[in-house]
């Protein structure tokens, strides 16, 4: 299936749906220190996530040792400040979808390496600044999934 990563998350609420996300559709879960919130933190529980579903979750100390992980893997990063919209890849097995904080985005040091290509974004109204983070990764997850054939689901 695929990798999902979120880059510093910062809203225990968010992250919490990308848990439960992940777990109902097969993808593994990486998180990208330093995070805004303990993994044990009320507001996760309060998801109705339960300790499967988040000890499942592998954290990564910085950005470096999450590349150092994803060594020779396809990564696709999403941003508001992309041309290419989520839909138009060909997604595989294995590819890593790589999300920013909810405040700020990908900063550049994650996003110049990726080929243009690699950098991709939701459509959305001109005048919105941004979709929520729970939900793009819910769209991204499932167009991938989709493409797949929802393999594995039922």
């Amino acid at each position: 299936m695929f990798d999902v990563v979120l880059y510093q998350p910062e809203i225990p609420p968010n992250t919490g749906n990308v848990i439960r996300l992940c777990a109902n559709t097969g993808c593994r879960l990486h998180l990208v220190k330093p995070l805004g919130f303990r993994l044990s933190d009320r507001a996760l529980r309060r998801a109705g996530l339960d300790y499967a579903m988040v000890s499942g979750v592998r954290e990564h100390a910085d950005w470096n040792a999450c590349l150092d992980h994803f060594a020779a893997r396809r990564l696709y990063a999403y941003t508001t400040r992309a041309s290419r919209l989520y839909c138009e890849p060909a997604y595989r097995p294995g590819d890593v979808l790589v999300f920013g904080p909810e405040t700020r985005g990908l900063p550049p040091e994650v996003l110049q390496p990726l080929a243009e290509d690699r950098r991709l974004r939701l459509p959305m109204l001109p005048a919105s600044r941004s979709a929520n983070l729970a939900n793009t990764v819910a769209v991204v997850v499932y167009e991938a999934w989709r493409q797949q054939g929802f393999a594995g689901g039922s």
